[in-house]
């Protein structure tokens, strides 16, 4: 199964990806310097300038791997509770929002109708900052009147899953193509 952004795994997949293209990145800068030198016997040759100017792309995967390097993905054990207990609802999975001032890691978000709540398992994260820049994103994106709550606690985030849950199977309604944006929106401020 592939694994996309929005899916549980996607952290250690990126982190993996992002950490080989450095090494191949930085790896092609070496040789191309080492063979600048050894073709002529000096540092100073074009082929230096060209194994400089490669640093370029290979610092910017290094920079991604530092940024998400403390992240992890969502436990396998969390995933598939939340995937039992709010099997109606639309779930996004290992985000990491970025805002102007904060980085904020929220291990899942789940979806229904206009009511998105979160969780995250860290401790430094301002929940009630994150849900306020979330709810300012999806105004600014034309999604206005979106309830956001991010929990700490992991108790009381499933037992709101299991609610949400629970009145989507009373109301059949459901508003899938606005759900898909509300989650669209969420995985375009994460890294």
């Amino acid at each position: 199964m592939k694994i996309t952004k929005g899916c549980a795994g996607y952290v250690d997949k990126r982190k993996k990806q992002l950490i080989t293209m450095a090494v191949i990145e930085f790896g092609i800068v070496i040789a191309i310097f080492i063979l600048g030198y050894v073709q002529t016997k000096t540092r100073l040759n074009l082929l230096t300038v060209v194994a400089i100017l490669g640093c370029l792309p290979a610092s910017k995967a290094l920079v991604g791997v530092i940024t998400i390097f403390p992240y992890k993905s969502v436990p396998n054990k969390v995933r598939r509770e939340i995937d039992v207990k709010g099997h109606l609802l639309t779930p996004v999975f290992d985000t990491v929002i970025t805002s102007y001032e904060k980085v904020l890691p929220v291990d899942c978000f789940v979806i229904s109708d206009n009511i998105v709540c979160g969780y995250t398992h860290h401790k430094k994260v301002d929940a009630e900052y994150a849900a306020r820049h979330i709810k300012v994103m999806l105004e600014q994106n034309g999604y206005p009147k979106v309830t956001v709550k991010i929990f700490q606690d992991y108790t009381k985030f499933i037992a709101r899953v299991e609610g949400l849950n629970s009145m989507r199977k009373v109301d059949h309604e459901q508003n899938q193509r606005k759900e898909e944006g509300i989650k669209r929106v969420l995985l375009n401020i994460s890294m």
